[in-house]
């Protein structure tokens, strides 16, 4: 049985989760991938429309150079392993984390160092290694790097969780700079950059707030827990699907949540073990979320926004992205008389 769909209580969660486990869609419905190592990100590639999954394989701190890249077709099926791996050939892969598609390359935080690789051949492209802002010592700290995103505009971002700090990548230039530094982001863990207002959204893996962050690198606390909630505790991942919905993944609670255009909240799966750094495949309509204990990693189904669809009128598979919606209706000309 799918991991995502082992323990669901919520009625929504069952409409999302359960049907596309039974209902077989273009790209094989449920997918489930195995036989990864502490798997922490699951990404799409919108150009050549297949997968990519990062396992850190040993101690997520460790410069061991074992850690690898799972790389899946565009139906989800499993095309190598180990498509790129730390310590063969000329790659060098400690423990990578989050990664982001930017035309032909994969970016990967892999601890102090951005890292990007050819996404046909695997080869090295980008090796950036970044430096923590100046403190007291006389050498600044080594960076700690969770996750990286693009703006779409020619800049990646990366968070520093141990370090509370959020860093503008040129990657033409091969340089970067600190755009933020504050004890208000509280480790951030994940990063994405809204696809409407161009904001950086981060969560945080500390306590389990949801921050906005300006190109300018003003933080604004959108969602915390309150003194009588706990609503959150270690948040990991954060993507938005195509209709604006807010997608963050609990790795202590083993929750995934959903936030709408309209700030409610709905918890779409729980009971799972550890969900990681979540994406959304927006062209698809599909979740990809890694298990990082289960070393394991899945990709399901999203329901469509029904449009105002009554309640008593039977969904169907259009509402879920399986089939093109049915024509609408040509309104009746008035009889004529």
């Amino acid at each position: 049985m799918s991991l995502l769909t082992r323990v669901i209580s919520h009625p929504v969660a069952w409409l999302i989760w359960i049907i596309p486990v039974v209902i077989v869609s273009p790209l094989g419905a449920q997918i489930t991938v195995t036989e990864l190592q502490s798997p922490y990100s699951f990404v799409h590639d919108p150009l050549e429309k297949g997968y990519f999954i990062s396992s850190v394989n040993g101690e997520a701190e460790t410069a061991d150079n074992n850690g690898f890249i799972t790389k899946l077709d565009p139906h989800g099926k499993l095309l190598n392993l180990k498509f790129i791996q730390g310590g063969k050939g000329d790659v060098t892969l400690h423990a990578p984390k989050g990664m982001a598609v930017v035309e032909h390359v994969l970016y990967v935080a892999d601890l102090d160092t951005l890292r990007g690789f050819d996404t046909t051949t695997g080869k090295p492209v980008l090796t950036l290694t970044i430096r923590s802002p100046a403190s007291s010592q006389s050498e600044p700290p080594q960076a700690s790097l969770s996750d990286v995103t693009f703006d779409g505009k020619g800049h990646l971002y990366c968070s520093d969780q141990k370090s509370n700090t959020i860093y503008r990548i040129d990657p033409a230039a091969q340089t970067f700079s600190v755009l933020v530094t504050d004890r208000a982001l509280a480790g951030p863990s994940g990063l994405v950059v809204h696809p409407k207002s161009g904001q950086i959204i981060a969560v945080s893996w500390d306590k389990g707030k949801i921050s906005e962050v300006s190109p300018d690198g003003v933080v604004t606390e959108l969602f915390s827990n309150g003194f009588f909630s706990n609503r959150f505790q270690n948040l990991r991942g954060v993507d938005f699907d195509r209709w604006g919905n807010m997608y963050v993944s609990d790795f202590t609670t083993g929750k995934v949540w959903r936030m709408s255009w309209d700030k409610r909240f709905q918890v779409i799966a729980e009971f799972l073990p550890s969900p990681g750094d979540l994406s959304i495949d927006r062209a698809n309509n599909l979740i990809l979320v890694p298990f990082e204990l289960a070393h394991a990693a899945e990709m399901n189904g999203l329901e469509t926004p029904s449009d105002g669809k009554p309640k008593q009128e039977k969904r169907t598979l259009a509402d879920y992205g399986f089939i093109s919606p049915p024509p609408k209706p040509v309104p009746e000309e008035p009889a004529k008389k």
